[in-house]
């Protein structure tokens, strides 16, 4: 390793490790309540448009966030991400119809198309190669910490309270996210930035998509298939096999707390290994856990075990899906890289959301149908791993 390389990680990634903390667990809080929330309010047809909007409007925004975070800088696509973020929470209570509802979710699906984004790039400007994957297992760490505690704590707060709450709760840490992010330095350089005007908006094909980072995209879009589906159908598994109430995100926990357990005692594996190699290790990883759900019927401590096995994959997959984004990256097209990356990731959640929920359709018997098609696109992704990927050199 260079002698140039810091031995400690600043004040600044660490406060952004917080931010992103709370920003997770803001709109992740909702998750384990919100399919109920709009069957009451005569949508439970409509449970797979609950993540499939959300991810629409998130991955139609990443050009622009993308560009703007090359532009204007990496803070400002942050604080709006996480603005939007405390508004929608703020305004849950006072939607009353199904249109009101799916329409909030299609303006909360802009906080994960500019928060992330930026973030993503503040931590490669201000971290080496040598550790990349280290410091994005780190930062994963924060985020599934924010996923955990907010699928746990939502079932709680909503019972001990009000569903009302528990939106305002939401609302209270995106606005926390917010306001560590004001302490923050720009990291994105002098000579680069420009002060904002409409026209930033206006993108070209060009500014839409970085061809340097489409293999990673590809397999992003491929193995983030599987969390769409998992998210839009688990809340109704987990009612079936009999785990209501409290224990209705239990496995988003068993999950999370897996995928950190992992992302603290492997963050460096891509950065010692290489990133492909940990990547098809870690997507057959996916592949099993996606077989066991296949298998679960009535069996809780099997729908319990695929959620550790789909936590231990996920925690080895993200951090060196990022690293290896930001590798391929140019200095200058970083923003654009880090969001067509997260195009992907928005595409294969939003499709896995609405196919799983077509495929679904409120019949617990056609769980293992759902799971099985995600099975399959893990399974394209790993032999493009095994036999399509070329060598790639990362761009300093």
């Amino acid at each position: 390793m260079p002698a140039t390389t810091p031995r400690t990680y600043s004040a600044g990634f660490w406060l952004m490790c917080l931010s992103s903390f709370f920003f997770f667990m803001s709109f992740n809080m909702l998750l384990p309540e919100l399919p109920a929330y709009l069957t009451r309010l005569g949508g439970g047809e409509y449970k797979g448009f609950i993540i499939a909007l959300f991810t629409l409007t998130a991955g139609l925004s990443r050009p622009f966030s993308g560009k703007l975070a090359d532009t204007v800088g990496r803070i400002p696509v942050m604080v709006f991400g996480s603005l939007v973020c405390f508004i929608c929470g703020f305004f849950y209570p006072w939607t009353t119809t199904v249109a009101g509802f799916l329409g909030l979710r299609l303006l909360h699906g802009f906080s994960t198309g500019f928060k992330p984004t930026g973030t993503a790039a503040f931590i490669a400007d201000i971290i080496p190669l040598e550790r990349r994957g280290e410091a994005m297992g780190l930062l994963g760490v924060a985020g599934s910490l924010g996923m955990a505690a907010g699928p746990a704590l939502g079932p709680l707060i909503t019972a001990a309270t009000s569903l009302n709450t528990l939106f305002y709760c939401s609302s209270g840490l995106a606005l926390l996210s917010l306001a560590v992010q004001g302490t923050m330095t720009e990291t994105l350089p002098q000579s680069q930035r420009q002060k904002f005007s409409w026209s930033l908006l206006r993108l070209n094909w060009g500014e839409v998509l970085e061809p340097q980072v489409l293999a990673p995209a590809l397999v992003t879009l491929l193995c983030l298939f599987p969390f769409g589906a998992i998210l839009t159908v688990v809340p109704d598994q987990s009612e079936a096999l009999g785990l209501a109430d409290h224990s209705k995100g239990l496995f988003y926990t068993c999950y999370t707390l897996a995928s950190l357990v992992v992302r603290l005692l492997a963050g460096r594996a891509s950065d010692t290994y290489g990133r492909v190699p940990v990547l098809r290790w870690s997507t057959a990883l996916l592949a099993v856990s996606l077989g066991l759900m296949t298998l679960v019927e009535h069996s809780v401590p099997l729908f319990l075990g695929a959620a550790v096995l789909f936590g231990f994959a996920t925690g080895l997959n993200s951090p060196t899906l990022y690293a290896w984004t930001i590798d391929l990256s140019h200095p200058e097209r970083r923003g654009r890289a880090v969001a067509t990356m997260y195009i992907a990731l928005e595409a294969g959640i939003g499709l896995g959301a609405l196919l799983g929920g077509w495929l679904f359709s409120n019949q617990i018997s056609r769980l293992p149908y759902v799971h099985a098609m995600s099975l399959t696109l893990v399974l394209g992704a790993l032999l493009y791993l095994l036999v399509g990927v070329r060598r790639q050199q990362p761009v300093a």
